[in-house]
């Protein structure tokens, strides 16, 4: 059982895990051992990553470091996929990467039109239930798509949980994130953690009280 997210130490930016608990990941371990994990692909990858944090730390922004890390892998065709409800963001993302050089290839997460029921989703699941069909979002079509453009690096922007799992899981070109969907948050998810001692207390109960949470949206879907 691995537990670095409570470690008081952090023995591995050290580099002395003498005294690090048993369970420590890095005991046991050697330089070598990990980098066997690295094809020489992966190190390049590896290297562009460490350059653009330790060259440009708390200088740029995340927009201008995917340009950079593209710039130091020598990536020139940048594929975009993007929520459909986040148009108008990758809209202004494409036409930056464009200004910059880049070839830009973006697709909606609604490609293909593909009808929610034919994957097995009830009606009732709709976002609006009181449709007769939604469309479907198609990740792995997005990725595939992308991939046969020729796209050397895929970002996203704005993805649901799970349809970017799937779009990670598909596109054979390296994935980054720009945008991480939240729509209560405004897509800055990461504020549910600042809060969660405070305003979001709830979340430490979720899973016990989502049936209610379920039973909400159902109930302001029958009344629309």
């Amino acid at each position: 059982m691995f537990t670095c997210s409570h470690c008081k130490n952090e023995f591995c930016y050290k580099g002395d895990v003498s005294e690090a608990p048993a369970f420590c990941p890095t005991r046991g371990s050697s330089a070598d051992r990990e980098l066997e994990r690295y094809d020489e692909e992966d190190r390049k990858m590896a290297r562009a990553a460490a350059i653009v944090e330790g060259r440009y730390y708390g200088m740029l922004t995340r927009v201008e470091e995917i340009m950079e890390f593209a710039l130091q892998m020598g990536y020139h065709h940048i594929g975009v996929g993007f929520c459909g409800g986040l148009m108008a963001e990758a809209k202004i993302f494409v036409d930056i990467l464009r200004a910059n050089g880049f070839q830009v290839d973006s697709i909606d997460c609604k490609n293909g039109s593909v009808e929610k029921t034919l994957m097995g989703v009830d009606q009732n699941d709709f976002v609006h239930c009181e449709r007769a069909d939604e469309r479907m979002c198609n990740p792995a079509g997005q990725a595939e798509k992308l991939d046969a453009a020729g796209c050397e690096l895929n970002v996203l922007v704005g993805l649901c949980v799970g349809h970017d799992s799937l779009f990670i899981k598909h596109s054979k070109a390296p994935v980054t994130v720009l945008a991480a969907k939240d729509r209560v948050l405004g897509h800055n998810p990461i504020a549910a953690i600042y809060t969660a001692d405070s305003y979001r207390k709830s979340l430490y109960h979720y899973v016990k009280n989502r049936e209610k949470i379920a039973e909400l949206k159902s109930k302001k879907d029958h009344e629309l």
